[in-house]
């Protein structure tokens, strides 16, 4: 039985719902020959030239049939097609009420051809070509279904053309080419019933019933089954949305580097959440590779252990408190310092004005306890209520957990949710923070709606380190990678960007009056180690990212529609770089369905 979801599959479905005609059937042979064919509908680009036209005996065989959700409908296929490789030769019938066809069925379509852009225009999505307020006659029955097979060899490696500049940089109007681009390719075989060999999962399967794999096991591999994102230009094209057109308790649970084996086969379609899917009428087995949650190595008596983790959105009502504990301790091997990122108010989302979070760190605290962890200690700054973003009524924020048979933090009074820490000098050529903990520039417009960076001052052997704590603001409203605009706009960059060089700002304050201060700057980045955010907050040689030390295929810290990608960092300062230091990203969430945070924690172990 399907229901709806939050992020609604079938809102991710959702395809047509401003037609609500219903539709009729009629079994019996067809007047007259169809005088118009599916791939004339399609056309040779992404918007049909028939679009807002009615046609008549569009004729086809029935490939798919959806019987759930907001977008009931069935896909139809032209088993004879034309010779033009652009024009898809397969269609989706909105059909409002549930189909009473069925695969194999051999069909006539008369309505009207529309244009849907899945998530509204808004979006920037593709739109999807289909048929609305149709009247179905069904011909014969028990028909092959026609397919097409996707591999390797068929999907270019080249991932999209470059949209049209006076077109505001749409490929809309583009004529498709195939045989080039992979999102042309994807394109051509809209609507169409499309089949995949035994493909390697690349990112697990999720709480809507949907995973992704790759047609291309040697792109940019990770060295535990996912596809690497490495760069804005080069795109993993092999990528490919599977969700299941059938009952969804039969949708496997997989995680990255399992193998879908066999055959999956069916529709193509395109939705908002990730683009191009094959909607699966028939789902292959799966092979499960085995895959473990990673242990980082405990850290050496010499060595500061100084980790981050986005524990996503944790309040005292959360069932992950053990969990998390166990992470922490067994995973990351109880590090000396902990910046932890989005731990909630003390009552969650309730939106009342609460703004403390000593009940949900102390429970924290307590399970790590109990897991044989150290008794950390903690600190942060409540913020102001609801000024910070994230979840109402949540009010997330950083906080510092640090191990006091380890390290201690060093208290100065003064810092508050509005004041702005600054840099002082304490001795010859020595820094100190004005108030440890505070908060960085908290009345710069980049930090509005937004987190504030927590500035911390600790000593360990005698040395003094300075950590400030990320947070900054997600890439909500960015156009997607299958956008009809290319390249994307990332509207969200333009915040992150104001962050980065606030940070980098303060980093190079205390630079100025400690050359060989040793700064960690550190958290939930929201963005890649190669994109602007991250060559902001390392301009001028202040910070560098050190999750660069790595080997490209371990480079990563979140799993997104079969993107292994870096979107969590820990960046030092000079004195570090140049010293012994050892970067492990520690792979427990991201590539696993039953993730207890979507992020991965990262740990630097470093010598002072």
């Amino acid at each position: 039985m399907h229901s709806a979801r939050t992020r609604s599959r079938l809102a991710a479905l959702a395809v047509a719902t401003a037609c609500c005609a219903t539709y009729a059937v009629v079994v019996t042979a067809p007047a007259h020959a169809a005088a118009v064919a599916i791939h004339d509908i399609q056309g040779s680009t992404r918007v049909s030239p028939l679009a807002g036209q009615a046609v008549t005996d569009v004729a086809g065989v029935v490939t798919g049939v959806r019987t759930y959700g907001s977008s009931k409908g069935f896909w139809f296929q032209d088993p004879n097609p034309d010779a033009d490789p652009a024009t898809s030769e397969g269609v989706f019938v909105f059909t409002s009420s549930t189909p009473t066809v069925k695969a194999g069925d051999a069909v006539t379509v008369s309505g009207t051809v529309t244009e849907y852009v899945p998530g509204g225009a808004s979006s920037g999505n593709q739109s999807l070509t289909e048929m609305s307020k149709p009247t179905v006659t069904v011909v014969s029955s028990g028909n092959a279904v026609p397919v097409t097979t996707i591999s390797a060899k068929s999907v270019p490696d080249a991932y999209t053309a470059t949209g049209d500049s006076a077109a505001n940089g749409s490929v809309n109007g583009l004529t498709l080419q195939p045989k080039k681009y992979a999102l042309d390719y994807y394109e051509s075989l809209e609507g169409q019933n499309v089949r995949i060999g035994s493909s390697r999962v690349v990112t697990a399967s999720d709480p809507y019933t949907e995973l992704w794999v790759t047609v291309k096991p040697h792109e940019n591999a990770t060295k535990r089954g996912g596809s690497r994102y490495g760069s804005y230009t080069s795109q993993n094209s092999g990528r490919l949305q599977v969700q299941s057109l059938g009952a969804t308790a039969d949708f496997p649970t997989a995680d990255v580097g399992d193998v879908l084996t066999g055959t999956t086969e069916g529709p193509l379609d395109y939705n908002s959440f990730g683009g191009y899917t094959l909607v699966a009428r028939e789902l292959g087995s799966l092979k499960k590779s085995g895959l473990t949650r990673e242990t980082t190595r405990a850290q050496k008596s010499g060595e500061l252990a100084v980790a981050t983790y986005n524990v996503e959105n944790l309040d005292p009502g959360d069932a992950t408190f053990e969990e998390h504990a166990a992470a922490i301790v067994d995973n990351l091997r109880s590090p000396d310092i902990v910046s932890l990122e989005e731990i909630q108010d003390n009552n969650g989302a309730t939106n009342d004005g609460t703004v403390a979070a000593d009940v949900t760190v102390g429970k924290l605290i307590d399970a790590i306890v109990a897991a044989g962890g150290p008794r950390y200690e903690w600190r942060s700054i409540d913020p102001v209520n609801n000024a910070d973003g994230g979840e109402p009524g949540g009010n997330i924020r950083q906080v510092f957990l640090f191990n006091p048979e380890r390290v201690s933090f060093t208290d100065r009074a003064g810092g508050d949710a509005t004041t702005a820490v600054g840099v002082t000098r304490a001795g010859k050529n020595k820094a100190a923070l004005t108030a440890s903990p505070g908060r960085i520039d908290p009345a710069n417009t980049a930090w509005t709606n937004s987190r504030k960076p927590l500035a911390g001052e600790f000593t360990f052997r005698g040395r003094t380190v300075f950590v400030i704590a990320n947070h900054f603001a997600s890439k909500g409203g960015d156009q997607g990678l299958t956008s009809q605009y290319q390249p994307p706009t990332r509207s969200s960059e333009t915040q992150r960007h104001a962050q980065a060089t606030s940070v980098n700002s303060f980093v190079k304050d205390i630079l100025k009056v400690q050359k060989d201060a040793d700064v960690i700057t550190l958290g939930d980045i929201n963005d890649f180690e190669f994109s602007g955010t991250a060559k902001l907050l390392e301009d001028g040689g202040a910070l560098w990212s050190a999750i660069k030390s790595l080997p490209k295929s371990e480079r990563y810290t979140y799993d997104y529609q079969g993107n292994s990608q870096v979107l969590d960092q820990i960046l030092v300062s000079p004195s570090i770089r140049k010293g012994s230091f050892a970067y492990d990203s520690v792979h427990i969430n991201s590539e696993f369905h039953d993730q207890i945070s979507d992020h991965d924690p990262q740990v630097l172990r470093l010598r002072p």
